[in-house]
């Protein structure tokens, strides 16, 4: 599964010129002195004004030669402008939305030796070309997980407060309960928090609870015993983790084998009144059978993201009182969008300054994260 970025290892060239040795057998490239690496924006339409503030955007303009006002969204059939610019560019700063950056596109930059981007995972632009040419990737992935841990932590603690239950009742009898009547199992203190899997997110989700009295529980095939007690949590398998938790909260990353991970007989093993929180892809949980849960009562879920997305409009998940649903808003949004630039701008320093990047994205990391 997707885990935390590593230190880098590969200096790469900032463009053609000189060369130093890095002491490994590794040779970064300068140009002449002064010189700075020609960068295009590669980004969905809207994406690139909405990324910067003025002082990122200055900043960007005087680390490297780029036009701000000019954003390839098609490397396939670019514009004249953009295939000039592309034949001249040493990196790609790409976000949501950006290009697929194939074999045309590559034989088009005969200087390209990076590509920035602003934003989470790199699966669907960066291909197989990428790689094989050495094309150095970074990605703001860890800045990224940072609102989608608080938004989870926000939602586990509303959780562990059946916040959504007491609010409908109140709603209804307009009257305060009575404190004496509440459940043993209401609140956060020795709650059990399942995290399935130990991705980004889920070690940030980790990090957040630590100053909780709640026990925490880790599903992750990829994260030993001794890994896990360093995080502080106890590993266990899913299905003893989908019966021993009171709030369930999936963070692993979308692959062929997490098709379903949370299906049937695992919402079935979840304690009555447990909540299930969903901030990573719709296709992890069969929502046929979490929506029988749900239309039952047994359960309750915070949902950021559905498979469909947005579900169909007749979908039960709009109007059933025991569902947060939310528009896939846990992840950077408004101001937050700002965090992933100034990420993007450090990294493009370090590919200018001919150093490694601090948050490199791997070919063999594709294989288990996101």
């Amino acid at each position: 599964m997707e885990h935390a970025e590593h230190a880098g290892h590969v200096e790469h060239a900032a463009h053609t010129g000189h060369t130093r040795h890095t002491g490994r057998g590794e040779r970064v490239a300068h140009g002449p002195d002064g010189d700075r690496p020609e960068v295009l924006l590669a980004m969905g339409p809207g994406v690139a004004e909405r990324l910067f503030t003025a002082e990122q955007r200055a900043r960007l303009t005087a680390l490297v030669r780029t036009d701000p006002g000019l954003t390839a969204h098609d490397l396939t059939a670019p514009t004249p402008a953009v295939a000039a610019a592309l034949s001249t560019a040493d990196a790609l700063l790409t976000c949501w939305g950006a290009p697929v950056i194939g074999s045309a596109a590559l034989a088009a930059a005969p200087r390209l030796r990076a590509v920035v981007h602003a934003a989470g995972s790199v699966r669907h632009h960066v291909t197989a070309a990428c790689w094989d040419r050495g094309i150095a990737v970074s990605s703001a992935a860890s800045a990224n997980a940072l609102p989608v841990a608080e938004y989870t932590l926000a939602a586990i603690l509303l959780a562990g407060k059946r916040v959504l239950e007491s609010a409908r009742r109140y709603t209804r009898a307009r009257t305060r309960p009575d404190w004496r009547q509440a459940p043993a199992d209401l609140g956060n203190y020795r709650r059990t928090v399942g995290i399935v899997g130990a991705s980004r997110v889920g070690r940030r989700v980790i990090g957040l609870l630590r100053p909780f009295d709640l026990r925490v529980l880790l599903y992750d095939p990829c994260t030993g015993d001794a890994e896990a007690a360093a995080l502080g949590v106890r590993r266990t398998g899913l299905d003893e983790l989908c019966g021993s938790s009171d709030i369930v909260s999936v963070h692993a990353p979308e692959l062929p084998e997490t098709f379903h991970l949370i299906d049937g007989p695992r919402l079935a093993l979840m304690r009555d009144g447990a909540t299930l929180i969903n901030t990573a892809r719709g296709s992890l949980v069969d929502e046929g059978a979490l929506l029988a849960e749900l239309v039952s009562g047994r359960l309750s879920a915070v949902l950021d993201v559905t498979d469909p997305e947005p579900p169909a409009p007749d979908s039960l998940l709009y109007t059933l009182p025991n569902v947060l649903l939310t528009p896939h808003v846990a992840g950077s949004l408004g101001g937050e969008v700002h965090r992933l630039a100034e990420r993007a701008l450090d990294e493009l320093e370090r590919f200018a300054r001919g150093l490694p990047f601090a948050s490199p994205v791997r070919r063999d990391e594709l294989r288990y994260g996101a």
